[in-house]
């Protein structure tokens, strides 16, 4: 029998305690993160129609990362680019949804690019 990583089983917790409390429209989409050790992904989910709106990620082949340093620094990139991709489907208000993850380093990066590209949440 395998054992299972005791951190991912407490993060997996937090994932369904968050997801009790935060739903997406399609007015108001939930943003969801996911955070590996090397990328950084990033979705617009109805959770009415199950069905995602926006996805981008720093492993897609059309994100240039030549001129950042770092990780955290790509997830703020990674920030004002969904906002813009957003603002082009018609989205301004969002539900933001970390994944279990703290609030901080890449997903605060993240986020606060967000909301400089003109995401409200």
């Amino acid at each position: 029998m395998a054992k299972t990583n005791p951190k991912v089983t407490a993060r997996k917790k937090r994932v369904q305690r968050i997801r009790v409390k935060i739903t997406g429209t399609a007015e108001r989409p939930r943003m969801s993160v996911y955070r590996s050790n090397r990328h950084i992904y990033v979705q617009l989910i109805d959770d009415t129609q199950s069905q995602t709106l926006v996805a981008l990620s720093t492993g897609d082949k059309n994100f240039d990362d030549s001129e950042l340093n770092g990780k955290c620094e790509q997830a703020k990139k990674i920030g004002l680019l969904i906002a813009a991709k957003a603002k082009a489907a018609g989205i301004d208000r969002v539900v933001f949804d970390r994944g279990g993850y703290l609030y901080h380093g890449r997903v605060k990066a993240l986020s606060d690019g967000a909301r400089e590209g003109g995401l409200e949440f």
